[in-house]
């Protein structure tokens, strides 16, 4: 008779950045971060933003971003953008978990305020060996997540843009034990991002400023479950806002500082132990549990500010922030740094980001370093690479050439 099995163990490694190795229990049970499906799409891809404390809701339009906020495409300074990124992710646990992301944009339409985008991601959780009853070994599986998905963003205003994003998901992480001709099982969902970006160029003493704000609400979806439907899983809908103040240091030279903030649109499991104990304190935890359950991704949403059983105080714990500074001189070479917080209950992510990005007419390329504040993290040491091209420095050399 076959079984249908998760590798709760490889989504455990893979996403142990969420619970903490060394979290402290204040005697309340306090820890209870919320929990998803399909995790990894909530992991920055590109090394630009990782390095400011993974934020970029706000920030100079570029290739990758269909992640932070597709609509600031309507905003890029060139007209078309392709982007590779590589993550080798949990590199101080294992050696063969990675991230790879393809993202880029095209401008549409005579006007300059059309755009179309796309992105590719794929997580792979490596080669794991399954063992049988004896602890002879059983099937050798390579799990992954992997995502594809378009955009379209247009300015409505000189100043102000809007974006939506369709995306497919696919995340194999389950199989059927049994012989011959069985197959990896996956599970599949569809999801949509909505997303604003507003932009000003404010006069300060004799300087001309930049400031932007923007919001992106990601992963609005169906549920993904691996056993029928017996126990779906919410997508990581994500809600981000974000702002970027930009100001010239000297001539070629300038500053941007950025401000992130984050929140999974995600209702809170219940837990047996917020309830009382007993007969009646199981019966009402069982009712909780399934109303979670059955609960739509839509109601989920509007749930997510309100089910928290510690009331407000609980609901601000769930926000996440980033700060980030990024230094360009002509917009050639750049030095970043930032960091992210997530409160302890939550997570208890918190990091620093370091990098450094050096542009010529055609490509770029970016390397961010993740710090992470305990030693202990699994996310310490984490580094990101990023190459980007050009596509109208590309044109205009081919130009030159000819």
């Amino acid at each position: 008779m076959n079984r249908l099995f998760i590798k709760i163990a490889i989504v455990v490694l893979a996403f142990a950045a969420v619970l903490p190795l060394c979290a402290q229990d204040s005697g309340k049970n306090e820890f209870n971060p919320v929990e998803t499906g399909v995790t990894s799409l909530g992991i920055a891809p590109d090394a630009r933003g990782a390095s400011m404390g993974d934020l970029g809701a706000a920030t100079d339009p570029d290739a990758n971003s269909q992640f932070w906020n597709p609509s600031k495409y309507a905003f890029a300074y060139s007209s078309a953008a392709i982007s590779l990124n590589y993550t080798p992710w949990l590199r101080k646990l294992v050696n063969d978990i990675f991230l790879a992301d393809l993202s880029g944009y095209y401008k549409i339409g005579s006007g300059d305020n059309q755009a179309i985008s796309a992105s590719l991601r794929y997580f792979s959780l490596g080669e794991v060996t399954t063992r049988q009853d004896e602890g002879a070994e059983g099937q050798s599986l390579n799990p992954y997540e992997m995502s594809f998905d378009v955009g379209y963003s247009r300015k409505l205003s000189e100043k102000f843009s809007m974006g939506v994003v369709f995306r497919y998901i696919y995340s194999a992480l389950g199989f059927s034990e049994s012989y011959a001709g069985d197959q990896n099982v996956g599970a599949s969902a569809f999801s949509a991002d909505i997303s604003g970006y507003f932009t000003t160029y404010p006069i300060i003493g004799r300087n001309e400023c930049q400031w932007s704000w923007g919001w992106n609400i990601s992963n609005i979806g169906s549920k993904v479950s691996y056993d029928g439907g017996e126990n779906p899983a919410f997508l990581p809908t994500n809600l981000r806002l974000g702002t970027t103040f930009m100001f010239p240091l000297a001539d070629y030279h300038t500053l941007a500082l950025s401000l992130d903030l984050n929140k999974l649109l995600v209702p809170t499991k219940p837990r047996r132990s917020d309830f009382a104990e007993g007969i009646e304190g199981e019966e009402e935890y069982i009712d909780k549990l399934e109303d979670w359950k059955n609960m739509s991704p839509i109601s989920g949403i509007f749930k997510s500010f309100s089910d928290a059983r510690g009331g407000f105080k609980e609901e601000l714990r769930e926000i996440t922030m980033s700060f980030g500074a990024e230094y360009a001189y002509n917009n050639q070479f750049f030095l970043r740094a930032g960091y992210y917080y997530e409160n302890e209950f939550k997570g208890n992510r918190q990091y620093f980001g370091l990098g450094a990005g050096f542009s010529l007419n055609v490509v770029r390329l970016d390397a961010s370093y993740m710090l992470a504040t305990a030693q202990t993290s699994p996310l310490d040491q984490t580094l990101r690479f990023t190459l980007t091209f050009d596509m109208d420095g590309l044109r205009d050399l081919l130009g030159r050439r000819r």
